[in-house]
């Protein structure tokens, strides 16, 4: 059993790498969902960890219909990224139709695997049409895993196609469940899918007393606090999942 945790900075890569995190999803501005992040975080981030950095490529948020010259930015980006050390990039790219674009996604995957590094679709895979092929599209690319909540909200609401991608193609394609798992629910996420590995941010909200004065406010949603890795969530969440692969039957 694997746990990566979604990371927003430098300090949420020490924390997750010293509450136990097998990997690291490392990503700038998670209040838009996750965007590429810096070369300097990066590098930071890259010096002090040992366990595996995946990298998100993604130049804005609002969705994943990017136009010529938003793919070209992802490309110099990846390669940037991987010229850096990245074990691996999380990214994706989609039609107006909600069609995989299977062009630029088969240039990123080569790009990564010439580099060693590991190509992972990201949540894009979520608002896409027709799940099942698209699997079938991303094997015969080469893609090495799949970021998913199941097409739901929440990993536990779509668990049940989450079991079904994970049982007609585990074999071939990683199938890692991500979007709302915590220690309260991830039993029953396992129970449910039989996955191998989950992904989680395992933050708390942390007070920023220097975000407004005068009139004039910064807070993010009008909430006085930010979200940070939290040390001991990392850690419990890796017991429970170790708890549970230790008793599980197949």
């Amino acid at each position: 059993m694997k746990l990566e945790v979604c990371c927003g900075s430098y300090q949420d890569c020490l924390k997750a790498q010293a509450g136990g995190a097998d990997r690291i999803e490392l990503n700038g501005a998670l209040e838009l969902g996750g965007l590429t992040p810096s070369l300097s975080t990066f590098r930071m981030a890259r010096a002090e960890l040992t366990i595996p950095i995946i990298a998100m490529v993604r130049p804005r948020g609002g969705g994943f219909c990017y136009n010529k010259r938003e793919l070209l930015e992802m490309l110099h980006q990846a390669e940037d990224l991987l010229a850096e050390g990245a074990d691996g990039l999380a990214f994706g790219a989609l039609s107006r139709e909600l069609e995989l674009n299977k062009e630029f996604i088969k240039e990123l995957t080569d790009l990564c695997h010439q580099a060693k590094a590991e190509a992972v679709l990201h949540r894009a895979f979520d608002i896409s049409r027709n799940p099942f092929a698209v699997v079938e599209s991303l094997i015969q690319i080469g893609v090495d895993r799949i970021l998913t909540s199941g097409q739901q909200s929440t990993a536990l609401e779509g668990a049940r196609l989450i079991k079904a991608l994970h049982e007609q193609y585990g074999k071939r394609i990683e199938i890692l469940p991500a979007a709302g798992i915590k220690v309260s629910n991830v039993m029953a996420l396992l129970n449910q899918t039989r996955v191998h590995q989950v992904h989680s941010s395992c933050s708390k909200s942390v007070e920023d007393g220097g975000n407004h004065n005068h009139g004039v406010s910064f807070a993010m949603n009008e909430q006085n606090s930010y979200k940070l890795v939290s040390q001991t969530e990392v850690r419990q969440l890796k017991n429970f999942i170790s708890i549970w692969a230790d008793n599980r039957k197949d």
